[in-house]
């Protein structure tokens, strides 16, 4: 499977997913619930695993369901092969 595009982080530590994406946010051990402001949230705090860039709020970022990485633009782009 390619890596999930996330069009926009809600913060640097987490952005809120519907339930579609609860399975592969589990996989990858990143799945967040219980939270006041929502029911489910990708945790991305630590950044992309490839260069440990930040995942900055409003900026897009990926999610690799196969590894549980997330990756910023740049790796993400180059993963999906684009």
């Amino acid at each position: 499977m390619r890596p999930i595009r996330f069009e926009e982080a809600d913060s640097a530590e987490r952005t809120q997913i519907g339930e579609g994406l609860t399975r592969p946010a589990v996989g990858a051990d990143r799945l967040v619930t219980g939270e006041a402001e929502g029911k489910y949230f990708l945790r991305h705090d630590d950044g992309c695993s490839v260069c440990g860039a930040s995942v900055v709020a409003g900026e897009p970022f990926y999610l690799d369901p196969e590894t549980g990485e997330v990756l910023c633009e740049e790796h993400g782009r180059e993963r999906r092969g684009e």
